[in-house]
């Protein structure tokens, strides 16, 4: 792939703006050789979820809270969705993964309950990973007294994790916080990288059974993009986060635009569940026909004609330094407008 779609995120070089969202597609090695081929930039495995880390950190003599042995008591009822047995089973796999791939390997946590995450995310950066996400999902609202306790009890494990590993820590949040612009400033001091926005299978109620059901699906092929607005909001209040968009985008123009956006990466997994690996080269070539097309060399010519507004030179003098810092230096800085 040429290299003008060499990017950054969050601290990881990247030959192409393009990763494969977390999914079981990326335990098959072939699949993920396939994903390799077509210039994927990343790839992140399906995730472990946090009653596995519990019971690992059980398993190595650490005691549990009563909220975990909570969370632990009612795993039977997860298992069958999980797609690594064990945590054990999570960390070969990364160490394989790792080991047999050219382009960085994520490692994918869901949760954020579970006080063994930074001895456990430690080992996922052992093991080979390059970078960690975690998909941040917090309990009910009646457990908390109020969205800022949650936000604040999110951030403190996020700083706790970061401080125990020395690769980027993603963190994938929904589109059900207060404000998403605001989360990213504060993210800055733990996280090197949002992704926009973390999906959650949808709640139904079987009218035969009277039953809650939880039902999952892959985005539509005709389905338009639903964090556009998001991603400018919150890439024009914190230029300096690195943003992964994530949710419907499948195609080419699906992909320039999310960049256009603000976005640094795209997430893309329906589409491959669809198509197969083979759509990553046809959405990396279309937007490399795009950028021709407007006489852009690299991915930062795309990046510096995001159509933001600025309601002074100063802002504008502001965006393009916090812009610049983290790409040159792969990190964010604290600049921001």
């Amino acid at each position: 792939m040429t290299s003008r779609l060499n990017t950054q995120f969050g601290g990881l070089s990247l030959r192409s703006p393009v990763i494969v969202g977390a999914s079981p597609l990326s335990m098959n090695e072939n699949t993920r050789l396939e994903m390799q081929q077509s210039g994927a930039g990343a790839i992140v495995l399906p995730s472990l979820f946090e009653e596995q880390v519990i019971d690992w950190s059980w398993n190595n003599g650490r005691k549990l809270t009563v909220r975990e042995r909570g969370i632990l008591e009612q795993s039977d009822r997860t298992k069958h969705h999980w797609a690594c047995p064990d945590a054990d089973s999570y960390l070969a796999l990364v160490n394989r993964a790792s080991s047999l791939q050219d382009i960085p390997i994520i490692a994918s946590l869901n949760g954020y309950t579970a006080g063994g995450w930074m001895d456990f995310a430690g080992e996922l950066e052992e093991a080979g990973a390059g970078a960690i996400e975690l998909n941040v999902h917090h309990s009910r609202a009646r457990e908390y007294v109020s969205s800022a306790e949650i936000e604040m009890t999110i951030l403190d494990a996020i700083r706790d994790i970061n401080s125990a590993i020395t690769v980027p820590l993603f963190v994938k949040l929904g589109s059900n916080f207060t404000s998403l612009p605001h989360i990213a400033r504060q993210l800055l001091s733990g996280a090197q990288g949002m992704v926009l926005h973390g999906r959650a299978p949808k709640v139904d109620i079987c009218l035969d059974t009277l039953r809650l059901a939880s039902r999952w699906r892959i985005t539509g092929a005709d389905e338009e993009l639903d964090s556009l607005d998001t991603l400018m909001q919150v890439h024009s209040h914190c230029p300096a986060m690195s943003l992964a968009a994530s949710g419907g985008v499948g195609n080419a123009d699906q992909l320039t635009k999310v960049l256009l956006a603000g976005a640094d990466v795209a997430m893309v997994t329906s589409a491959i569940y669809r198509e197969g690996a083979g759509v990553i080269q046809t959405m990396l070539e279309g937007l490399v026909s795009f950028m021709e097309k407007h006489e852009m060399q690299t991915l930062r010519d795309l990046q510096m004609q995001r159509p933001l507004e600025f309601t002074s030179d100063e802002e504008r003098t502001a965006y393009i330094a916090a812009l610049t810092a983290h790409l040159r230096e792969g990190k964010p800085s604290s600049a921001s407008i």
